[in-house]
């Protein structure tokens, strides 16, 4: 008789990689979308929803990374100071140019995970460099072409 079980995966027995991604020229939703999938671990097939099985993901050169259409300049990031009328944006052009533009990199991807602690401790695996350096070579992180995956990843 043959019966066929879905396993579900335990914390013990997660085998967690790391990957290395060049985001030079890359198109900044697409890539969230294929980060995302790789810090829950959906590209696994062991995949389980509960358990954080996915991998560690380093993105270096993030402030060279394109937006399509006229997203620079429309799309604006809001917060609140916490004051009346304390509301503030920032434009995505804005974001990259500014101190910190691993930071768009770092919010496109939070808001495709899960929200919840789960998702707090997979963003955790997310690594992003501004530059072209990064302090994870010890790892021995594989590299991922994603421009490779799709045309469309890759702006000209």
């Amino acid at each position: 008789m043959l019966t066929t079980q879905t396993r579900s995966l335990k914390p013990a027995e997660v085998k967690k990689g790391w990957v290395l991604i060049d985001a030079d020229g890359l198109v900044l939703g697409r890539l969230a979308a294929l980060v995302a999938n790789r810090l829950r671990g959906k590209h696994k097939p062991q995949f389980t929803p509960h358990v954080d099985c996915g991998d560690h993901v380093v993105i270096i050169n993030a402030d060279k990374v394109k937006v399509t259409g006229n997203k620079a300049e429309q799309s604006v990031f809001y917060w609140h100071t916490g004051y009346p009328g304390g509301i503030k944006g920032r434009t995505v052009r804005e974001r990259l140019e500014s101190r910190f533009p691993e930071r768009v990199i770092e919010k496109a991807v939070e808001r495709m995970i899960t929200r919840g602690p789960l998702g707090r401790r997979q963003m955790k695996n997310l690594h992003v460099y501004a530059g072209a350096e990064h302090p994870h070579a010890g790892a021995q992180p594989e590299t991922l072409d994603i421009a490779a995956l799709n045309r469309k990843n890759k702006v000209a």
